[in-house]
């Protein structure tokens, strides 16, 4: 799934509507980016479709921009689809919103029983979660009809540094010890 900074760093997007720190990390990614990992990121699209899944970076009423952080804007892409399971992301924070507009926020351990209803899910993000918990955040298992919600902790330090060598922007690597 290509994200907007993703598409930022092939030139599709243009940076102008990024912040200054997101605009000089996508200027930095470009700069290191290898060929092949370039030529995989043309193959992917903001949004994408399997048996019972739709999927979209941000929603499906923008694929790349759209937050969907309320229960309207769940309800408001679930009325827009029609597949059982929608993800979105772009917000980096987990939700598990039904289509009885039930749910909100998906902390780590969080686990979806997802036959008999349509659910909107958000997994969060592995390397900028955005809910105040550092650790990444993944989901597990739509194929058995549930939806588990993971943390786990990774080296946050180690990655700080390594951005830091690197020139990142200083809030970029801050953020992370923080889950903001």
């Amino acid at each position: 799934m290509a994200g907007n900074h993703d598409l930022a760093v092939l030139g599709v997007v243009d940076t102008s509507d990024f912040n200054l720190e997101a605009a000089l990390a996508t200027e930095w990614t470009r700069r290191e980016l290898s060929d092949e990992s370039r030529a995989f990121l043309t193959t992917l699209a903001p949004d994408s479709e399997r048996e019972g899944v739709q999927a979209f970076h941000g929603s499906p009423l923008d694929p790349i921009w759209d937050y969907v952080l309320t229960l309207e804007g769940a309800q408001a892409s679930l009325q827009a689809t029609t597949a059982p399971v929608v993800l979105v992301g772009h917000s980096h924070v987990p939700l598990a919103i039904d289509d009885r507009l039930e749910g909100g926020h998906a902390v780590g351990g969080t686990h979806v029983e997802l036959a008999d209803r349509r659910w909107l899910l958000n997994p969060g993000s592995v390397g900028q979660p955005r809910d105040g918990d550092p650790r990444a955040a993944w989901l597990l298992d739509l194929d058995g009809r549930t939806a588990s919600f993971r943390r786990v902790d990774y080296a946050v330090e180690e990655t700080q540094a390594a951005m830091r060598e690197a020139g990142l922007p200083a809030p970029l690597v801050e953020r992370l010890a923080h889950g903001l």
